[in-house]
């Protein structure tokens, strides 16, 4: 039995599922003895197994191998033998489906493209092997084939004892490819020159890079992945991509990975889709094969070989490429036998029913306890959907081991409300009961909105807010009621959800200072343009535009975070909140946090019962720097004045000028 179920403890209300809950992690251990106790090896001794799979140098030679227990031969096939069959490159069956060939040092050669010439009973074709390092495209033919990697001069990490900073943790979500002003693809390199310091000068902490594993078609924005071990060549080579990370890490910057292990692509020949001929060597059989609305193949985590190839993954991407973490993608979809569609979720009992997939379970156990044992400062982050419980708790406390869950009702609420709710309508004590609520033994990753919120068909927040008037106003000298209301809930959103954080904020590149329009990558249904794929830079850095005032208060706001240690720890005290007003403030330590969402009236004197003392502000959404009207003097120290019944509780009036559709944070002065 487990120890201590933390989870119930916390939530008494999971009591009459406490069966369900152990069984789970019992079943974890059972497995973890299964994987581990035949050579007597640790869990991460175990997920090496790309250091065996795969092309490998020897002192005088090559050896490759691979996983193909249905196959009846398999032959090399590449530059270096005119891609024809020959018996000089054909590989040796061993035991348990594996197969092998040992090749003389000039048999390869660095750059070399090749690909396995697979059969079976029936048939045969030609694979990509499922353990390559490097995949590259022909950019005539359009051809995906591995390619022998081993130049002459292999990167040196010289950073080699990072430790992220997760105080809090403060996440720029991030595509290599759209990163670039140009209609084209981006690459690791220009990433690294251009993009990465304005991160680092934005006080970022954390990079979480999309789309790093090979993906066939880039419009998959990397999630249907064919080729898991291998960096997305379309963005540059290993080293440039290994030499992206070391520099983060020199400034200060975790690298964390958008991780896709909750299916793959349907492709054959480039994927995994029948790699041996068979159905079922990495997939399942019959109706869950294929992902009802992803187009995908789903991975059948109860095979052993399955759950050694995918913790081999994370493994090596720690290992090899010095990634400080991963954000799981899909993990509701892995959780339920219905991938979580058409469930409501408004019961415990829908998480305890027996829809849900054991082994998927067991093997997101497992790998959040390899990362931790392979690196104990490694970041973990769930998307979910569902609200399973426990997802970030301990496995030893009933929980699944996630250090961060991503708080995904916060951008549905704030899309839901710009669409549906007149300004008049947008309550206090719903936005605080959506920014809070959560888990009180969980972390999360709080955002306005990512990649998701803006991909073909729906638009960024601060396209909702202003639509076509950012075309014609966003000139500094051009004043547009439109535009300044937009950018001034623009500051008010971003403020209040990352104020509110129990764990991190994310934000999406380039929506910090409020990019517009969309996420459209090229597709045969827009005649293949780039033109909404990538990011348009000069717009914040263009002084005569009104882009750069955002960008100037995200950089302000992220600051302010970071200004007080483990702010993300910090008790959050509500102080008031007025629907009818439309009036908001909470305290975290000594911050306080005013904001008033009122479209047209603006309080004078407004009394807040605050701990009583001098206040300085320190950061306004109205301030003229930016972008808006300036209509207080922030130079101005605030005072409490005393209320003789709240003496006991050390609390008095403090006096505001609050402008309509504005925050202000002030900082009460302790004198030590």
């Amino acid at each position: 039995m487990v120890e201590s179920l933390h989870l119930i403890m916390n939530d008494p209300w999971l009591a009459p599922y406490e069966t369900a809950i152990n069984g789970r992690y019992q079943y974890v251990l059972h497995k973890e003895k299964e994987l581990t106790d035949k050579a007597r090896q640790s869990l991460s001794a175990f997920a090496s197994g790309y250091l065996y799979f795969g092309l490998h140098k020897l002192p005088a030679g090559w050896v490759f191998r691979e996983w193909a227990p249905n196959a009846t031969a398999i032959y090399l096939v590449g530059t270096f033998n005119n891609w024809r069959k020959d018996e000089r490159y054909e590989m040796s069956r061993k035991e348990d489906g594996n197969w092998e060939i040992v090749l003389e040092e000039d048999d390869l050669h660095h750059e070399d493209l090749f690909k396995l010439l697979m059969q079976w009973e029936g048939g045969s074709g030609e694979r990509i092997p499922a353990w390559s390092r490097r995949v590259v495209q022909d950019e005539h033919t359009k051809i995906f084939c591995a390619q022998v990697w081993n130049p002459a001069k292999p990167y040196v990490f010289k950073n080699k004892n990072f430790i992220p900073d997760t105080s809090p943790l403060l996440i720029y979500e991030c595509h290599i490819g759209m990163s670039t002003e140009e209609e084209t693809v981006g690459t690791y390199r220009e990433f690294r020159t251009r993009i990465l310091p304005r991160i680092a000068n934005d006080g970022y902490n954390a990079i979480q890079i999309m789309a790093i594993q090979e993906h066939p078609y880039y419009g998959s924005f990397g999630y249907h992945v064919s080729s898991f071990f291998s960096a997305s060549s379309r963005f540059g080579t290993p080293e440039e991509l290994k030499e992206l990370i070391d520099e983060a890490h020199a400034l200060g910057v975790a690298v964390i990975m958008d991780i896709v292990h909750s299916h793959a692509v349907k492709n054959e020949v480039e994927g995994l889709g029948r790699f041996d001929g068979s159905y079922d060597q990495y997939f399942f059989t019959g109706n869950r094969r294929e992902h009802p609305a992803w187009d995908s193949l789903c991975f059948n985590y109860g095979k052993n070989e399955v759950l050694h190839f995918l913790l081999s993954n994370c493994k090596f991407w720690l290992e090899e490429y010095r990634f400080d973490g991963f954000r799981f993608d899909g993990v509701t979809s892995m959780l339920y036998y219905s991938h979580g569609l058409g469930e409501n979720f408004t019961h415990y009992a829908d998480y305890y029913n027996g829809h849900q997939d054991g082994d998927a379970i067991m093997y997101l156990t497992l790998a959040n306890k390899l990362v931790h044992e392979v690196n104990p400062s490694a970041i973990t982050i769930a998307e979910e959907v569902s609200g399973m419980p426990g997802l970030a708790v301990k496995p030893e406390d009933g929980g699944y081991g996630f250090d961060y869950r991503m708080a995904m009702n916060i951008p549905d609420y704030w899309i839901k409300t710009i669409k549906e709710k007149k300004d008049e309508e947008w309550l206090p004590s719903s936005v605080w009961w959506e920014t809070t609520n959560r888990r009180a033994d969980e972390k999360t990753i709080s955002y306005v909105e990512s990649h998701d919120q803006a991909l073909v068909g729906d638009k960024t927040v601060i396209f909702r807010l202003i639509d076509a008037e950012m075309y014609w106003h966003m000139q500094k000298d051009d004043r547009n009621f439109k535009v300044d209301r937009g950018m001034a809930l623009h500051k008010m959103i971003r403020l209040i959800t990352a104020s509110t954080i129990n764990g991190g904020y994310l934000n999406f590149m380039g929506n910090e200072f409020g990019h517009p329009e969309w996420i459209d990558f090229p597709r045969d249904g827009n005649n293949w343009s780039y033109q909404y794929a990538r990011r348009q830079w000069h717009l914040v850095d263009d002084i005569n535009l009104k882009y750069h005032y955002l960008g100037n208060f995200d950089r302000e706001m992220i600051s302010l975070i970071k200004s007080e240690r483990d702010f993300q720890r910090l008790q959050l005290l509500k102080i008031w909140d007025n629907d009818g007003d439309q009036i908001l403030a909470y305290m975290r330590k000594n911050l306080l946090f005013v904001f008033n969402f009122n479209p047209i009236l603006s309080f004078t004197d407004y009394g807040l019962l605050t701990p009583q003392g001098e206040y300085e502000v320190i950061l306004n959404t109205d301030a003229r720097q930016f972008g808006g009207f300036g209509l207080t003097d922030d130079t101005i120290h605030h005072f409490t004045l005393p209320d003789p019944l709240y003496a006991k509780e050390k609390k008095e009036w403090l006096k505001l000028y609050i402008p309509a559709r504005s925050a202000v944070v002030l900082k009460r002065i302790v004198n030590h």
